[in-house]
């Protein structure tokens, strides 16, 4: 589908919702809705929805990881792996 028919105006989400969200069920697409020429909102299906919500969170934990490792908040990965053996030798020696 074209870029163009993607972008409806809300005179078409007020008079043909139901076949506005046919269109994104089926379609698996967005929909931009325009009010006075300028976009306002996106209609999309859930399906599409929850999958843009799980890249969201993946790159926000992205973001946060390479923040971490620029304000030195990293520890080297030998090192976690000598302080896990440790850990599970300690839990190993209580039971």
């Amino acid at each position: 589908m074209s870029k163009r028919a993607d972008v409806k105006p809300i005179t078409y989400l007020k008079n043909r919702t139901a076949d506005l969200l046919r269109e994104v069920s089926e379609g698996g697409h967005a929909v931009t809705i325009t009010q006075n020429g300028e976009a306002r909102a996106v209609v999309m299906d859930v399906e599409t929805y929850d999958r843009w919500r799980s890249a969201m969170a993946l790159l926000k934990l992205l973001a946060q990881g390479e923040a971490d490792v620029d304000a030195g908040r990293s520890v080297k990965q030998s090192d976690v792996f000598r302080r896990a053996r440790k850990a599970i030798e300690r839990s190993a020696s209580n039971v």
